[in-house]
């Protein structure tokens, strides 16, 4: 069996939903009667369709997940995930202006603290974003990839 990774971080515009949450929609959002979350205008919002599949199959294989994003909108993505009910997947969120890389590095130190430089100087968080267990993904998730990556071939 492929060894899974230790944390997998996405990002969350054109990652998991078709937009940037702080230009092509209006926040504050909201869930409506009928279970669709709409923006301040009504406009329906959705995520990519298999990211719940994702995000289940990835809880399943007890893979910790993160979410990072450099959006400006930092309450409005937040009110997504919960309205989506994906919060319940992300065990550690970086959501702000700023460095990728920095989040990538608080994400990664946040749920694996035994890799902490203070407690561990020979870590490096420098290598967080090199090697070959990181893949740095800017497309929407899909199913095939995660099982190419999860599964042995027969």
């Amino acid at each position: 069996m492929t060894r899974l990774p230790k944390l997998v971080v996405f990002d969350l515009d054109y990652t998991l939903w078709p937009f940037w949450v702080d230009t092509h929609v209006d926040p504050p959002f909201h869930k409506g009667s009928d279970g669709a979350v709409r923006d301040r205008r009504g406009q329906t919002v959705r995520l990519y369709p298999e990211v719940r599949d994702v995000l289940e199959r990835l809880q399943g294989l007890e893979v910790p997940v993160a979410a990072a994003s450099r959006t400006g909108e930092i309450e409005g993505a937040n009110q997504l995930l919960e309205l989506f009910d994906l919060d319940r997947y992300f065990v550690h969120r970086e959501i702000y202006p700023g460095s990728k890389v920095t989040h990538f590095e608080r994400s990664y130190l946040h749920s694996c603290p035994e890799w902490n430089e203070s407690s561990n100087p020979k870590s490096g968080t420098g290598d967080v974003c090199k090697g070959p267990s990181w893949a740095l993904r800017s497309s929407p998730v899909d199913e095939p990839h995660l099982k190419h990556k999860t599964e042995r071939k027969s």
